[in-house]
C-alpha cells in the first residue's frame, strides 16, 4: 500500500508539475524540472561522489521499469582513481573518466541458465535514464557513453573489471561535480508527432 501511495504521490508530480518534498520536508525540483534540464556533462572537478549519493543514484536506477520484472541490470562502479585511470586513461575524450568522481557501468545479464534474456537492453536503458535523471537532480553530472554493441569498448572493460560473459554492459557512465553548465539542448519538434496515424 505504502508503494501504491508513492507511485500515485510521483505520478501526480510529474503530471501537474508540482515541486516535490524530499524527507524533511524541503522542497524538491520537480520531475519536470529535473527531465527539462538535465544535460549530458563531460567535464568534471575531479571531486569526489559519496557512497550515498551513489547508492541514491543506483536506487534509482533499480526502480525503472523491468519486462516481466525480470530486473536483469547489474551495475559495477568505480571510485578508486588508480583504477578509473587504468581501466578508462586512454582512448577517445578519456579526460571524461579521469576527472569524474565516480564511473558507472550499466549492465545486463543477456542471459541466466543458458536462457536468453530478451529485454536486457530496454530494462538497462530505463535504468540508465534513471540514474542520468538522478544524478541530475543531486547536482552531480553525468554522461551515457557509448557501450553495447561496441565491442571495441565493452570486451576491454569487461576483461579489465572481471565482468562475467553472460553479462553485457549497455553504458558506461561517468560520474561527478559538475566543471561546466551548458544550457539543454531544446529537442522538442511537434513534426516528430503523429496524431492518430502517422
Amino acid at each position: 500500500m505504502k508503494k501504491l501511495l508513492m507511485a500515485l504521490v510521483l505520478a501526480s508530480a510529474v503530471l501537474t508539475g508540482c515541486k516535490l518534498q524530499d524527507k524533511a520536508g524541503n522542497n524538491a525540483a520537480s520531475a519536470l524540472d529535473v527531465i527539462m534540464t538535465r544535460t549530458s556533462i563531460r567535464a568534471f572537478t575531479g571531486e569526489p561522489v559519496s557512497r550515498e549519493q551513489i547508492e541514491t543514484i543506483l536506487k534509482a536506477g533499480m526502480a525503472a521499469p523491468t519486462a516481466m520484472n525480470g530486473q536483469p541490470w547489474r551495475f559495477v562502479v568505480v571510485t578508486d582513481k588508480a583504477k578509473i585511470q587504468e581501466v578508462f586513461g586512454s582512448g577517445f575524450r578519456s579526460e571524461m573518466f579521469t576527472t569524474a568522481g565516480a564511473v558507472i557501468l550499466v549492465c545486463g545479464e543477456m542471459s541466466t541458465d543458458g536462457r536468453p534474456n530478451m529485454f536486457w537492453y530496454e530494462d538497462c536503458s530505463a535504468a540508465a535514464e534513471n540514474i542520468l535523471l538522478a544524478a541530475h537532480a543531486l547536482g552531480l553530472g553525468a554522461v551515457w557513453t557509448a557501450g553495447y554493441p561496441a565491442e571495441d569498448r565493452t570486451v576491454p572493460f569487461a576483461a579489465a573489471l572481471g565482468i562475467p560473459s553472460n553479462v553485457g554492459i549497455l553504458c558506461t557512465i561517468p560520474l561527478g561535480v559538475p566543471a561546466e553548465d551548458p544550457e539543454p539542448k531544446d529537442k522538442w519538434k511537434p513534426e516528430n508527432i503523429h496524431w492518430e496515424k502517422w
